[in-house]
């Protein structure tokens, strides 16, 4: 690993030292700018030094020696810290490429990423590689290291070794451990994840929780084992219990929680007032919720109920940074810091008519920097979907007489398989992305009459199938394999809708714009056979996923989430 890609050289230091003295020009003076001060938590008036990707001064004081340096005049604008996501799924059919590209012009320069995709799809020095790939991008991304794979896996005793979690940890572009959605086996008796929030504390960094509806009691057992932050509160009764606890809270806007501004309003009532240990995250919405914007979103809706304009900010920067122990780094305009910054016209608006990040501009002003149109995801083992197996008849087979029954886009309630199936039932499969095993049972409330669907997008990598006829399902199964990877729908024999994932099936490499275009050609199709829901996307990518209740398909089998059973093992091909 390259560790000066998160620190600067001894002689990068020397120069933006050299800068203050005069020997060396700033590379763009911000002149006259009135900036917030996150540490005074007020808005100030100085001048802004920038030196390649730095700040290294903020003060009444021009440089002395300039031939190079370019000047711009902020006299009307108002500048702000790059905002940071602190709770990003960066794989969500964007890839963390495109997601922080579109990010980037509406003043998000900062995200911190799940990391369980990469664990299922690459070995750790693979994955290792594609950070450092990813850290030549404008913008600065970091990571957390995943304890569990969030499913029920035939081999998951292997999936997670302790070395592996240990270098995951170590590494500089890992900023905590978490999300803990296995969190009940740790307070049960699971000391290998306990051992390992314990590394994460001897870091020095933070552990996340994962706590929707969780009590008092339990909220501080996790505070005793180690527990720092938590963003899954859905009222302002929640905000409260946990900041009371000192946890800092992670408030949500996202696709399926959008619940920022019901938790804001609450807060209002029960007279929360201070904001240090609060945070705001879009949970890594579906392509088409980010149409409204990321973190500008979040901060307009904060805005909106009455929160004083610094604190909005700070919630959605400087907390995050702290939080992280990044502060010395990111989150504030002040001397020593990465030059994110965005430009705004008014304090109450907060997208950006401007962005800059690591110094240079990706929006609005001057050169903008180009991003590269594509990142080289095959060479990091990340190609396309390559399948050499086929499916068969036999495939297809359902005997199994407990079905999922779709409560809302994630939970799922176990029902008794009718005979022949109902209206809104369908057949539901789950097969190994390697061809070894297959799950069959039926789902109950995703369809009313579409033939078939498929997708090698889902929390495990592997393969749904959903579908009311089986000649459909292995058509679309066909097409997804030809075009290496993807969600595809058939209907009557016929394709009628398909979004290709050419990176590794998980993901789509189109700018984000024609993704959310492409996800809502989705959605309009599922809902015109009879998908009753908002967030399809989110429905196929939680189906195996065993932190949410009640029933779920996983690669063991059909899942009792309560009681850990498996109801019906899966079957080897």
């Amino acid at each position: 690993m390259n560790e000066h890609r998160y620190r600067w050289r001894n002689k990068q230091l020397r120069e933006h030292v050299a800068v203050m003295d005069g020997s060396i020009a700033p590379s763009i003076v911000l002149q006259n700018a009135t900036y917030l001060n996150v540490y005074m938590k007020r808005w100030m008036k100085a001048h802004i030094w920038i030196y390649e990707d730095r700040i290294v001064y903020v003060g009444d004081q021009l440089p002395s020696q300039s031939d190079e340096t370019e000047y711009v005049d902020c006299s009307n604008q108002y500048l702000v810290p790059g905002y940071i996501e602190p709770h990003a799924h960066p794989f969500q059919l964007y890839n963390p490429h495109r997601l922080a590209q579109y990010a980037s012009q509406s003043g998000t320069t900062t995200l911190i990423n799940d990391n369980l995709v990469l664990l299922f799809l690459l070995k750790k020095k693979k994955a290792f590689s594609l950070l450092e790939g990813l850290n030549d991008l404008p913008v600065s991304l970091y990571w957390w290291s995943r304890f569990d794979s969030q499913s029920s896996l035939q081999n998951d005793e292997v999936f997670l070794r302790d070395q592996d979690v240990l270098d995951w940890l170590q590494h500089d572009a890992v900023l905590q451990g978490g999300e803990l959605t296995c969190w009940p086996n740790v307070l049960k008796d699971d000391d290998r994840v306990l051992h390992w929030m314990q590394e994460t504390k001897r870091a020095r960094k933070p552990v996340e929780g994962h706590f929707p509806g969780a009590s008092e009691r339990t909220l501080t057992k996790m505070k005793l084992l180690g527990t720092d932050g938590d963003h899954e509160a859905m009222t302002g009764e929640e905000v409260f219990e946990r900041l009371r606890l000192g946890y800092t809270a992670a408030l949500r806007y996202s696709s399926i929680r959008p619940d920022l501004p019901k938790i804001l309003k609450e807060m209002n009532d029960l007279g929360i007032d201070t904001y240090d240990r609060i945070m705001l995250t879009t949970d890594g919405s579906t392509p088409s919720f980010y149409e409204q914007g990321i973190m500008d979103r979040c901060i307009e809706i904060a805005l909106e109920n009455n929160i004083p304009a610094h604190e909005a900010y700070s919630m959605a920067s400087y907390n995050a940074a702290k939080y992280f122990g990044m502060e010395h780094r990111i989150g504030s305009i002040g001397p020593g810091r990465v030059a994110h910054i965005n430009f705004l016209e008014a304090k109450d608006q907060p997208r950006p008519v401007s962005v800059m990040a690591r110094g240079k501009w990706v929006k609005g002003y001057g050169d903008v920097q180009k991003w590269k149109d594509s990142f080289p995801w095959a060479e990091h083992g990340m190609d396309k979907l390559q399948l050499d197996w086929d499916m068969t008849d036999h495939d297809l087979q359902f005997s199994i007489p407990v079905g999922l029954h779709m409560q809302n886009e994630v939970i799922l309630k176990p029902y008794t398989v009718q005979t022949p199936p109902g209206q809104d039932e369908a057949y539901l499969t789950l097969l190994d992305r390697e061809g070894k095993w297959k799950v069959n049972s039926m789902i109950k409330g995703f369809t009313t009459s579409l033939g078939g669907l498929i997708s090698s997008y889902s929390n495990t990598g592997d393969l749904v199938l959903i579908g009311k006829d089986k000649k459909d399902m292995k058509l679309a199964f066909n097409r997804m394999k030809e075009i290496g990877g993807g969600i595809v729908a058939v209907h009557e024999g016929q394709v009628v809708y398909e979004i290709p994932l050419h990176i590794a099936g998980m993901m789509s490499d189109v700018p984000m714009e024609a993704l959310i275009e492409q996800e809502k050609g989705l959605k309009k199709l599922l809902e015109e056979h009879g998908y009753p829901y908002q967030d399809p996307v989110y429905t196929l990518l939680f189906l195996s996923s065993t932190h949410l209740p009640f029933i779920r398909i996983t690669p063991k089998g059909i899942i009792d989430v309560k009681k850990k059973e498996v109801l019906f093992p899966a079957i080897m091909r």
